[in-house]
């Protein structure tokens, strides 16, 4: 039976966040791009869509946007290119795609979908990526099409160094980064979605949480959806957001309850900053973060919500 019960929420990295840094454009051009991914994939819950439609569809309205460390916006690897890594979830069979190192792919999130409904395999990386991704009638655009000024500055701050940074931080080392999805459909399947542009100046083939399953990215439908936003590596020892569902199967908690623990505890006690978006199978919403900010949005029958700061 069709429930009335879902909703969306979606977020566009997290980190150092100041409102003392931001200009009033550039608040309302970040709100504009939330609110947009946000209503897209409202509207197609409402119109019948499935949740992995409708992250899917969120996710790639932030990918096209430039400002978020995603697709068009994706910040530069130590050799000025472009690395993305994108990962989606079912939570009605736990089925997954992911892709990571993957260069061009217009929207890296479309194709983590084609991997989980095309392949037998969960993960695809580099060169392997785009050989399955032209198999399957995937988007490319070239590297002009990548190009961010702002990123590209950033970039060569650091160029040359030991040092990698994120897109919402002037602070080396503040490695916190990526847009991501959640959704509950009036079918009462739970989807997630995530997707990053890295680290700038990563080097070595580096990848972070936000293609590992349960790293960056987890759906089941007798527990919540999540994705994680943050400092990678320790969100990756963490497991964070197979940690939250888990939290809930295992312990009886509550998605607000197991969101602090796995944010406020347990990741901050190993010095990760970050944050998630989730949502439980009830359609109850949670978007629980560690450090000054998170670009973060969320829309059900009863609120829509769009904020930046604390």
């Amino acid at each position: 039976m069709k429930s009335n019960n879902f909703g969306i929420a979606i977020h566009g990295g997290a980190g150092t966040i100041s409102k003392s840094s931001m200009t009033s454009e550039k608040e309302k051009a970040y709100s504009d791009a939330l609110a947009l991914a946000l209503d897209e994939g409202y509207n197609a819950l409402e119109n019948g869509a499935s949740s992995l439609d409708a992250v899917e569809i969120a996710v790639s309205h932030l990918e096209d946007s430039p400002l978020f460390n995603a697709g068009k916006g994706s910040v530069y690897n130590a050799q000025g290119k472009h690395e993305m890594d994108a990962s989606i979830m079912d939570g009605s069979n736990l089925e997954g795609g992911a892709v990571a190192a993957v260069e061009l792919v217009k929207n890296p999130i479309r194709l983590a979908r084609k991997v989980l409904h095309h392949s037998d395999h969960i993960l695809l990386i580099g060169e392997g990526a785009s050989i399955f991704a032209k198999q399957h009638q995937t988007v490319f655009e070239n590297e002009a099409y990548f190009h961010d000024d702002f990123r590209y500055a950033q970039w060569q701050k650091i160029k040359d160094s030991d040092s990698f940074q994120l897109d919402h931080s002037d602070k080396p080392k503040q490695y916190l980064g990526t847009v991501g999805a959640v959704a509950l459909d009036p079918n009462g399947n739970l989807a997630a979605a995530t997707s990053t542009g890295g680290m700038t100046n990563k080097k070595y083939g580096r990848v972070g949480d936000s293609p590992i399953i349960g790293a960056g990215t987890y759906a089941n439908n007798k527990t919540c959806a999540v994705s994680c936003t943050g400092s990678g590596e320790y969100l990756m020892r963490c497991m964070t957001a197979y940690d939250i569902s888990a939290l809930m199967e295992y312990q009886g908690l509550t998605l607000a309850e197991a969101g602090e623990k796995a944010i406020k505890e347990t990741l901050l006690k190993l010095g990760g900053d970050g944050g998630v978006v989730s949502i439980d199978y009830q359609g109850n919403i949670a978007m629980p973060f560690n450090c000054d900010g998170m670009y973060r949005a969320s829309r059900n029958q009863d609120h829509r919500l769009i904020k930046i700061y604390k």
